[in-house]
């Protein structure tokens, strides 16, 4: 008998630390998220329709661009060809692509006119391989592409499609 109590004492002395330390546990896991959590951010200016052709006065200068969160990053890639002058985006996925939502292209042409066009005319999510042309000038045009990505847009791309003379 008397030694069947010192078993369950050493149990004891052996059980109530584990005891705390997983009530520690469960308490801690308990108050924080389980997951991470992204909230949208209202946009305050509407986004623009698929494909808009209007007349601008003048190319401005390209300003910042808005980075991707890196847990939401994707890969673009913007060239103009040279025989046509078209300009091709070529979504290529990456980390961030479940949070995609649309891709919008707009082009600033070298004589003031402005061409806007969704990847996929937001029929659906941009897949990995989706590439949106549309047709360049001859001249310097400039090129910004937009990325909603969890209920927020971000202006993705930003910069001058210069034609060389080569």
């Amino acid at each position: 008998m008397y030694r069947f109590k010192a078993i369950t004492m050493k149990s004891i002395l052996f059980l109530l630390p584990a005891l705390v330390l997983v009530l520690c546990a469960l308490s801690v896991g308990c108050t924080s998220p389980t997951q991470a959590e992204i909230k949208p951010v209202d946009i305050s200016t509407p986004l623009p329709t698929p494909v808009i052709s209007s007349v601008a006065t003048v190319v401005s200068t390209p300003v910042a661009v808005d980075t991707l969160p890196p847990e939401q990053f994707v890969d673009l890639q913007l060239t103009k060809e040279r025989p046509d002058f078209s300009i091709h985006l070529l979504y290529n996925g990456g980390k961030g692509e479940l949070f995609v939502q649309n891709v919008m292209m707009r082009v600033t042409l070298s004589d003031g006119k402005v061409i806007e066009q969704y990847l996929n005319d937001k029929q659906r999510k941009p897949r990995r391989g989706d590439e949106l042309i549309i047709q360049g000038s001859r001249g310097n045009d400039r090129v910004e592409v937009f990325v909603t990505s969890a209920g927020k847009t971000y202006k993705a791309i930003d910069k001058p499609m210069i034609t060389s003379s080569a």
